[in-house]
């Protein structure tokens, strides 16, 4: 688990790790998920015994105003519907931050509440934007919660070529439970999650 020692170092070490992902070659993925806007790829993870998932979709939307959905703030809470609680507990500058929040159960409660302390980073990429992040080590758990724990994650976005407009956001996402967790389990509710994010978020854009 990180330890938060230097929040710039950790910033860069996490962006080059999901340019690194970003540059994966199409082959490398299988499809988990696909539906008429979103499409949902996984590859074993080289971090952990789980998977790697890569989720993409067109958002009607700039890039700026689709991250600012996205990164840790208030609005976060008012629309994405797995988030049950965010608290900001240090912030570093404007685009650095940990963050603990809680999440909802999932899959009947098979999947009970988790909760997570993440460092996250958001930052120039290309023409648009990336923000990123890490779990790191928190000492206090809450009650009634598992520690969950967030390897290398984060979201691009950047702008369509042919229309400005208009963007293109792809996420990374690998998060171990944790817990005694059927892997099926884990796999269809990592998949599922990832398209409801997109309809969450494409919700919130529009209103």
């Amino acid at each position: 688990m990180e330890t938060l020692t230097d929040a710039t170092f950790l910033a860069t070490k996490i962006k080059n790790t999901l340019c690194q992902y970003h540059r994966i070659e199409d082959d490398k993925w299988r499809v988990a998920k696909k539906t008429k806007d979103v499409t949902v790829w996984r590859k074993p993870s080289d971090e952990f015994s789980g998977y790697l998932y890569k989720a993409q979709g067109v958002m009607e939307h700039v890039t700026n105003d689709v991250i600012d959905h996205i990164r840790p703030g208030p609005c976060r809470l008012d629309w994405d519907s797995l988030m049950t609680s965010m608290d900001i507990v240090e912030q570093f500058e404007e685009n650095c931050c940990v963050m603990r929040y809680t999440t909802a159960g999932q899959l009947w409660n098979l999947i009970a509440p988790r909760e997570f302390v993440d460092f996250s980073y958001t930052t120039q990429y290309e023409d648009g934007l990336l923000s990123c992040g890490i779990s790191v080590h928190y000492e206090e758990v809450r009650p009634d919660f598992v520690r969950g724990y967030n390897h290398p994650c984060g979201w691009f976005c950047v702008p369509l070529k042919d229309s400005f407009d208009r963007s293109l956001l792809t996420g990374y996402i690998q998060t171990d439970l944790r817990g005694m967790l059927p892997q099926s389990a884990v796999d269809t509710a990592m998949a599922s999650t990832l398209v409801n994010f997109f309809g969450d978020l494409r919700k919130a854009l529009k209103a």
